[in-house]
């Protein structure tokens, strides 16, 4: 190899090492230090207000601990039926399987008889048969999940009307999963039939936050394992809940109406390079097929990918925010 190809695979191999480092790097020992000595603080604090989180802590240290925080986390077939559950589609784990490789072996043989090339085109059909559906199964998810935050504070105040007629929360669950639509009902009647078959509210309501893996609703469960604990009025309790909910939704909304001239940007520029060279690819085969041949040409190829990856998660970061 000649010394501009050194120089690029040393920039590459600097680039993926500083990227594991920042993946692998372990807390700080600043972040630790402070942690620690706030624990302290509402341990032996007098001050009513460290008193009332020390006990918001406890209640949230005491739940049980949950089954699927991440999907992936006891095995992959469990977090795979658990990823095509939160779609709300009635997804099976072989109707995903087929619709993968069959999926793959179409773009297989259409790149094959295209050019010609068997370890592109197995490589192209396995990138397209696993990384659709994949994309498929989290734009179903996404927008589940967001139709099930807008209706979800309306089904809070729902059961805060309930409550204050004197009803029970199982009976105002019930009337929530019969009267709102859309995912918020179908996830309130499964709860509603783990509590008719013997399971407590607080385990029907556990397993369905663990399920969902949304933070409203993990809210909401907190709210009322804490309400078991120290007591008080349940419904000005869900009351103000569905009030932060809502602030929450219409922060959410206007992070992503500042941010989307960033991401259509993005999008058109990260998109870009693979559209113009999928179509030279397309009309003159012979011309761009260097790229599959050449060293030279397939080290600044990757070179160029890795750099295009690196600024898509900067830019990534930059319009992401956590509320």
């Amino acid at each position: 190899m000649n010394m501009i190809q050194i120089i690029v695979l040393a920039f590459g191999l600097v680039a993926a090492g500083g990227l594991v480092v920042l993946a692998l790097a372990g807390p700080s020992p600043a972040k630790e230090s402070a942690r620690r000595l706030q624990s302290v603080r509402f341990r032996h604090s007098e001050n009513t207000l460290d008193k009332v989180e020390a006990q918001l802590r406890k209640a949230v240290a005491a739940r049980k601990p949950t089954v699927h925080k991440v999907a992936g986390s006891a095995s992959r077939t469990e977090a795979l039926i658990l990823r095509l559950h939160r779609t709300g589609k009635g997804w099976t784990l072989s109707q995903y399987l087929y619709t993968t490789l069959g999926l793959g072996l179409g773009i297989s043989a259409l790149v094959f008889l295209k050019s010609g090339a068997p370890m592109l085109a197995l490589g192209i059909g396995l990138l397209v048969g696993a990384g659709l559906p994949h994309l498929v199964v989290n734009y179903f998810i996404g927008k589940r999940a967001t139709r099930f935050t807008t209706k979800f504070p309306d089904a809070i105040e729902l059961l805060v009307r309930g409550l204050r007629s004197g009803l029970p929360v199982t009976e105002t669950l019930g009337i929530v999963a019969s009267e709102v639509p859309g995912p918020v009902g179908e996830e309130f009647k499964l709860i509603t039939e783990r509590i008719k078959i013997g399971r407590t509210m607080e385990d029907a309501l556990q397993e369905t936050a663990d399920r969902l893996n949304m933070p409203e609703f993990s809210f909401f469960c907190i709210t009322l394992a804490i309400q078991r604990e120290t007591g008080g009025n349940l419904a000005e309790t869900l009351s103000n809940l569905a009030d932060v909910l809502r602030k929450r939704a219409q922060m959410k909304l206007k992070i992503r109406a500042m941010s989307s001239e960033s991401k259509a940007s993005a999008y058109i520029v990260g998109a870009l390079p693979f559209i113009v060279f999928t179509m030279i690819w397309w009309i003159s085969p012979a011309y761009i097929g260097q790229f599959f041949i050449e060293e030279r040409l397939i080290i600044v190829g990757l070179g160029g990918l890795r750099w295009m990856g690196v600024g898509a998660f900067i830019m990534a970061k930059m319009v992401s925010f956590e509320i």
